[in-house]
């Protein structure tokens, strides 16, 4: 006798982005055999959402016992399902399919199919919600209870009600004692008394199966009302002086009664663990005793035996779906979650340990307004991905110049692997970081480094794992459905443009409270420094989803709730940080700018200048572009340094990505060129760091990371590119921006109030001035910036704001004598000097030569100096002495390679040359010299000079050879367009159906034209080799009606006066072949009377059609 398992909810949640839909599903006939066509139709369904037009099932079965569970043998992949499973639109806003599931599945004795609906590439939740269907004649359904708690009152009647699809016996056990007997029927009704909590199966068996349902029923307890202990606060309250004890208490409205359910329980409903209930403030309190100190306890709140949720102020918690992927290295002994026991999210409560021994307790976080933000996402910063992983890496972010560090979101969010935007428990620890003590330790180590720590927080929304979320929801307490009106913290529809997960009322004094208490844990618990408070836009009740317009608008209640919340933080540290990424208007913005600013307070704003500078960086400086003016806070709009500007941030496409890929090219200087583009990155960080104001970089950017920030989808994992600080290049935008830094923290007059940023001229010629009218005789008082940020060598008047000796401040303070204030000055594209009216004086070397004073044999020699690695002065050339040019191979291994060199004085140099496979050659000469028949590859070129001991001069050069020809190909048939992608050459012969182009571009789209097309791509270099490649272009071919009865129609586009159709089975198997004479109205008929029932695949082939489909018969 078979035995199956009647499975009574098959609620399935995720923790992904909102976009799995709800369904309905219904399978045609209902009940059915393995053997049997069935047509299963979902309806509600709207493929759209996810920006596909298909949809695919995804399917599994299992055994007669409920088990054994094997995926479709034509399911594909996650990413790319089998076009075999792809459903049928019907027309009407359902789709079908038809299957037999012993064929189908490839398997027999199947008790039950499963299934969802996806998009071909199911990927970021791209799918709907599971069902079961069961399989067999016999189908039992239990109607009534329609839970499987049910809680009544003692003395209560339960209602038993279920149907079968045949006569059968229907067995119900109360507590394993056979209570009730009905044979030889269909329909079963029978009511009981509760006296006790009870557990019921109802067992229904026909002459060879027999199916089961499970349920209970629960005796609601009597709750001891008692009000909360005086200073007890929601969440864990150990005991100072007993660690075997601890109070927990729980916010919760309109619930009956909690159960506290843990490992001192074996988490099992007892009503010793039942939870007083305080009516007055609507919480739940219970006081544990009997703990062991220092040891892992479990627990979650059962509350109305319905809803099993961890603490909403838990400090660590487990999680059933990730936790498994964080290895020992990065959180050593995480325990191990109760696995069967219970389900979901789940609090851990430690008593007894001793606190972290803070080791830097006198840091004076900087001034605000002189903050250089890192912003760092752990994951992709580095492969450990851990708290200890970035201390590690202190010692490269301090040598930058950096004062603070901002971390994206380390609190609790869902999985392991993210930007941390979807949080779940704010007051948690992400164990995918590490522990409590690492991020202490971490800050303990940023402290006395000077350098303050800033968290990015997430108090907008929470995701679906959030206690608060789930215990006012429409899914009985799931991780997904939607907030219920009735909820205290949470809108039930958004109040905003811009929301996701589920979004916080702000005005709710519970969600207030819940706000002030987590932000004020992080401050006290781990000395933050500072907030970057996300999406702060969202924190308006007086707008609606659809309305962008009133979002981006002044709300007088999202001014006051967040002024409120910054009273709440500095009631815990008066100096702290606040940051808001409002990205909004200056009226609003100004409000929360200027608020207790007169105390030393004020809010700072997030100042996005991301395009003004990509623009410069690229080179594109008319028509208004590359104007970052706005990197003023003047300019702004604020009355003192609020703004904290950036070029690049998490959110933002990489400065370099946009150059390499979209740059400007005029002539031979390209912006698309790596090192141009580096080069143009140094001279970016000039104009953005000597502005006055709080700054903020992006991980890498002083590096120029150039990786898209699409990259494996936006918020995917980003390669970690640490051999950046081995190139020379990317090297020195670190050398210079770290220089640039050090100016900004230590000279005043980058504190001014008095300076202009001139950024807007076409020419891309820009200029900032900064004045600092309370200079002392030995502080620098003027500040001029020039760069040229065109795409050529130009003259640029700087403006000096008086006459007498400049310094270069980058260059060890060389000195420039300025005659008149309107000097003009050359800058080749790309360059930037900062020059100063007193030399910025290193106190680690006081005479500017670059050789520290402990190393320094000729302290004194005057600024401007060539010296040794000594500090003494010595014999020099200027590099443009030297004109050295390379001629490159003609063709791969042509060895034909060649070095010229001309120097401008007239002196008896040796040069020594040494290169690949050993080369070495040395020859004399006066002012001319070449080398020919060289191969490819790097050389270096070191000048010596007869008489000067000492004296040497190295160049490195490169001989290149031609790549070979690289083609990469992409064909959308559907706008009948090819696109090419070159590389291997500066000038490349395209030929398309016997038509050749010239061009110099590395992307070159082409028009196909219906039928067979031949492309074909070549440098005019043999060598290079030659691209090929053919493609066939279909007109449009319709076919209806499917499913068909006596005939199809297929529509044939285009000029065609004969197509061939040949007709196959599913097996694959040829039924018929025919030519047919296209109509006047552009179809051919095929006759399908004579076909059985069941799926068929047809091609349609011509001179300029293509179409392979199935139908349906």
């Amino acid at each position: 006798m078979k035995k199956t398992l009647l499975l009574l909810f098959l609620v399935f949640t995720t923790l992904g982005f909102a976009q799995q839909q709800n369904v309905t599903y219904s399978v045609s006939p209902e009940t059915f055999g393995e053997n049997e066509e069935i047509t299963i139709t979902v309806s509600n369904l709207d493929v759209s959402t996810w920006g596909v037009s298909d949809a695919y099932l995804w399917a599994w079965s299992l055994d007669a016992d409920g088990e054994n569970s094997q995926d479709s043998p034509t399911n594909g992949s996650w990413t790319n399902s089998n076009e075999d499973q792809k459903l049928t639109a019907n027309g009407d806003g359902t789709y079908s399919f038809v299957l037999t599931p012993s064929s189908f599945f490839n398997r027999t004795n199947i008790g039950q199919i499963g299934m969802l609906i996806k998009a071909k590439n199911g990927d970021g939740d791209k799918k709907t919600q599971d069902y079961i269907f069961n399989v067999g004649t016999f189908q039992f359904n239990l109607n009534s209870p329609t839970e499987t708690t049910t809680v009544l009152n003692s003395g209560d009647n339960l209602s038993i009600e279920a149907t079968s699809s045949i006569n059968a016996t229907f067995v119900l056990k109360a507590n394993n004692v056979i209570v009730d007997t009905q044979t030889a029927i269909t329909a079963y009704s029978y009511t009981y008394t509760i006296a006790e909590n009870t557990n019921f199966s109802l067992e229904v068996t026909n002459d060879t199966e027999t199916k089961l349902a499970t349920f209970n029923a629960v005796v609601s307890p009597t709750v001891e009302e008692a009000p909360v202990p005086a200073g007890m606060l929601d969440g864990i309250n150990l005991d100072p002086l007993d660690a075997t004890k601890v109070t927990l208490v729980l916010y919760a409205p309109l619930k009956d009664f909690v159960h506290v359910i843990g490992d001192f329980n074996n988490w099992q409903i007892n009503n010793n663990y039942l939870m007083k209930k305080d009516s007055a403030t609507d919480r739940f309190w219970i006081e544990l005793t009997g703990l062991t100190p220092q040891t892992n306890h479990m627990y979650q709140y059962l509350v109305n035996f319905e809803i099993n949720v961890a603490d909403p102020y838990s400090t660590l918690v487990l999680d059933p779906y990730s936790d498994q992927y964080i290895d020992e290295v990065t959180y050593p002994n995480l325990p191990a979650y109760p696995t069967n026991l219970t389900t979901e999210a789940v609090t851990i409560l430690r008593t007894g340990d001793a606190d972290y021994n803070w080791q830097t307790t006198n840091f004076v976080a900087p001034d605000k307004t002189d903050l250089v933000v890192y912003e760092v996402l752990l994951r992709d910063f580095d492969a450990l991905h851990s708290f200890e992983a970035l201390e590690n890496r202190l010692d490269y972010i301090q040598k930058l110049g950096i004062n603070a560090i901002e971390l994206m979101p380390v609190s609790e969010f869902d999985g392991n692997e993210s930007w941390g935007y979807n949080p779940s428990f704010h007051m948690a620890l992400d164990k995918y970081y590490g522990t409590k003590d690492a991020f202490k330790s971490l800050i303990d180590e940023c402290h006395s480094r000077g350098i303050a720590v800033i968290l990015d927080v997430v108090y907008n929304h929470a995701s679906g794992q959030n206690p608060y979320f789930r215990l006012w929801n429409d899914s009985n307490g799931g991780l997904g459905g939607k907030v219920t009106a009735d909820n205290p913290f949470f809108n039930d529809e958004a109040k905003h443009s811009y929301s996701v997960f589920n979004d916080y009322n702000h005005q709710s004094t519970a969600t207030q409270e819940y706000v002030k208490r987590t932000a004020q844990y992080w401050i006290e618990e781990y000395n933050l420094d500072g907030f970057r408070w996300d999406l702060t836009k969202g924190f308006t009740q007086n707008c609606t989803a659809n309305d962008e317009s009133c979002t981006n608008a002044y709300q007088q209640d999202r001014v006051d709730v967040l002024k409120q919340y910054a009273d709440d933080q500095w009631e815990v540290n008066d100096d702290f940080y606040i940051i808001f990424e409002h990205l909004g208007g200056i009226t609003e913005e100004e409000q929360w700018a200027d608020y207790r600013v007169a105390e030393g307070k004020g809010i700072l704003l997030w100042n996005k200048q991301t395009e003004a500078y990509n623009e410069a960086l690229m080179g594109y400086n008319t028509g208004g572009k590359s104007n970052f003016s706005g990197v003023s806070y003047a300019q702004k709009g604020f009355k003192q340094a609020s703004a904290v500007s950036f070029m690049e941030s998490h959110d933002e496409e990489r400065l370099l990505y946009k150059s390499l890929n979209f740059g400007n090219e005029e002539g031979n200087y390209s912006t698309k060129n790596l090192n141009t583009a580096l080069a143009r990155l140094q001279t970016a960080g000039a104009f953005f760091f000597t502005v006055p104001g709080p700054k903020m970089i992006w991980q890498f950017g002083e590096l120029g990371y150039d990786i898209s920030i699409e990259e494996n989808g936006r918020v995917g994992n980003k390669p970690i590119l640490w051999e950046y600080a081995n190139n020379p290049n990317r090297k020195a935008v670190y050398n210079s921006w770290s220089k640039i830094i050090n100016l900004k923290k230590k000279a005043e007059v980058f504190s001014t109030t008095n300076f202009t940023v001139d950024a807007s001229n076409a020419s891309g010629l820009k200029r900032i001035h900064l004045t600092l009218e309370s200079a002392t005789t030995d502080q620098i008082k003027h500040i001029v910036v020039l760069g040229n940020f065109g795409m050529s060598a130009q003259s640029i008047t700087a403006d000096f704001q008086e006459i007498g000796t400049w310094y270069n401040l980058l260059e060890k303070n060389t000195p420039l004598e300025v005659t008149t204030t309107a000097t003009d000055l050359n800058l080749e594209a790309g360059e930037f000097v900062i020059y100063a009216d007193k030399p910025f004086v290193d106190p680690n070397d006081l005479d500017s030569d670059g050789v520290a004073n402990a190393d320094d044999a000729c302290p004194n020699t005057p600024i401007g100096t060539t010296v040794d690695v000594t500090g003494c002065s010595l014999f020099t050339l200027p590099v443009t002495n030297y004109q050295i040019a390379t001629v490159s191979e003609t063709c791969k291994d042509a060895n034909n390679g060649k070095i010229a060199i001309t120097t401008t004085e007239n002196l008896n140099y040796t040069v020594s040359i040494t290169g690949p496979s050993g080369f070495s050659s040395t020859e004399d000469f006066t002012t001319e010299f070449s080398l020919e028949n060289l191969n490819a590859g790097t050389y270096t070129v070191c000048f010596t000079i007869d008489g000067e001991t000492g004296y040497e001069q190295c160049f490195t050069v490169l001989i290149s050879e031609p790549e070979d020809l690289s083609v990469s190909s992409k064909i959308n048939t559907s706008d009948k367009s090819a696109s090419l992608t070159l590389k291997g050459a500066d000038v490349y012969f395209v030929t398309i159906n016997g038509v050749t182009y010239e061009t110099t571009e590395n992307n070159i789209n082409l028009n196909l034209q219906p039928g067979m097309n031949r492309i074909s791509a070549e440098t005019g270099i043999d060598c290079q080799g030659k691209f090929t490649e053919e493609v066939f272009v279909s007109e449009e071919v319709r076919f209806f009606p499917n499913p068909v009865q006596a005939e199809l129609k297929v529509y044939c586009a285009g000029k065609d006066l004969n197509v061939t159709y040949t007709l196959y089975d599913f097996t694959g198997r040829q039924l018929e072949s025919n030519t047919k004479e296209v109509d006047a109205n552009r179809e051919i008929s095929i006759a399908t009377s004579a076909l059985k029932k069941g799926k068929y695949v047809v091609t349609v082939k011509g001179k300029t059609i293509r179409k392979t489909f199935k139908i349906i018969k």
